[in-house]
């Protein structure tokens, strides 16, 4: 019965990530082919080929990447996130997001994002975070002042996190992309690599 139940688990955490990034693959691509069949409509009739919606969905994030990041756009952007920054629990919601995915943004002169162990002094504990300030300029009284970096630890299942500030002697740079420290973190960790570099599940 056990080995049943751990077969089970296993194809139902194989199939879920699947199923899920599935799922909104197809939302995503059925709401764009709507949207585009509705908008070429009154220039090709009835006429259409699959996979324009997807193509304009593309181009259109595309276009609005070129635009968002013209000089004059800023204003704008700031009138429009107007109502997004006021409202009391909108405001929080989407300033979380907002801050979150232009962490992850390129922006020219930012620096590149590090992924760190951070061990402290005599003890033999290891935690994996990204350094999310390189110093402590600019914060407010009361921080201690000396060669310190910010380091975001992301807890399991995305349910949260910890910002520390830490000497920098403190944290060690690995060789492992912002994007697979986050992915190992949703996990817990919970799984390997075998030679190859592709993930397994960790034994039975």
């Amino acid at each position: 019965m056990k080995r049943i139940y751990q077969y089970f688990f296993r194809g139902l955490i194989t199939a879920l990530p699947l199923g899920l990034t599935v799922y909104l693959l197809y939302l995503f691509l059925t709401w764009s082919e709507k949207l585009a069949f509705q908008l070429m409509r009154p220039f090709i009739g009835e006429f259409y080929v699959p996979g324009l919606g997807l193509a304009m969905g593309i181009v259109s994030i595309f276009l609005l990447g070129v635009l968002v990041s013209q000089p004059f756009m800023a204003r704008l952007l700031s009138l429009v996130e107007l109502p997004f920054t006021n409202i009391p629990v909108i405001k929080s919601i989407y300033s979380s997001l907002k801050n979150f995915a232009d962490y992850f943004s390129p922006h020219p002169g930012k620096p590149s994002q590090q992924v760190v162990v951070l061990r402290v002094p005599g003890q033999p504990l290891e935690l994996v975070g990204l350094v999310t300030r390189q110093n402590v300029e600019g914060l407010p009284e009361g921080f201690l002042q000396d060669d310190r970096v910010a380091v975001y630890l992301p807890m399991g299942y995305m349910i949260g996190g910890y910002t520390v500030f830490v000497p920098r002697a403190w944290v060690q740079p690995i060789d492992m992309s912002v994007e697979e420290a986050m992915r190992a973190s949703l996990f817990a960790w919970m799984t390997q690599k075998d030679s190859g570099g592709e993930s397994i599940n960790p034994p039975a």
